[in-house]
C-alpha cells in the first residue's frame, strides 16, 4: 500500500518528492471554500461593474450604483447584500443614506489584476 504523502499513479521519486512537498502546502479545505466563494460572487457582470464602481470612487450611494447598471435599487440592494456578505463591500449609513465602500485593499487589487489578466 503507498503512503499517504506519495504519487498514487507512478512510482517516479520526482513525483513521490513532489506530492509530499504539496500536500504539506495543501490550502485547508475551509479556506477553498471561502476562496470558491470569494469568486463566486465576482462571478456575476452585475456585481462586477458595482465593484468597478466602487474601486474608482471611495464611496458611492445605491442609487448612483443604479443608475449606473441600469437597474432598481432594490435589485442593485440584493446584489450589494451579497457582496456584503462575501466582505467584497462595506456600507455605512449617512441619514436615510447608504453608501457603499470596497471592503479592503485586497478587492480592488484582486479586481485590478484580473483586469489586467483579461487585457493582457
Amino acid at each position: 500500500m503507498l503512503e499517504h504523502n506519495t504519487c498514487k499513479h507512478c512510482s517516479n521519486p520526482e513525483h513521490q518528492g513532489l506530492v509530499a512537498s504539496l500536500r504539506s502546502e495543501q490550502i485547508k479545505e475551509q479556506e477553498l471554500e471561502l476562496i470558491a466563494q470569494f469568486f463566486k460572487a465576482l462571478s456575476d457582470t452585475t456585481r462586477c461593474k458595482i465593484i468597478n464602481a466602487l474601486a474608482m470612487h471611495d464611496r458611492v450611494g445605491v442609487c448612483c450604483l443604479a443608475d449606473l447598471v441600469g437597474m432598481t435599487v432594490s435589485s442593485v440592494s440584493h446584489q450589494l447584500r451579497t457582496l456584503k456578505l462575501q466582505r467584497l463591500v462595506k456600507s455605512e449609513k449617512e441619514g436615510k443614506n447608504v453608501y457603499y465602500s470596497l471592503a479592503d485593499r485586497h478587492v480592488y487589487n484582486v479586481f485590478v489584476t484580473a483586469l489586467e489578466h483579461i487585457r493582457e
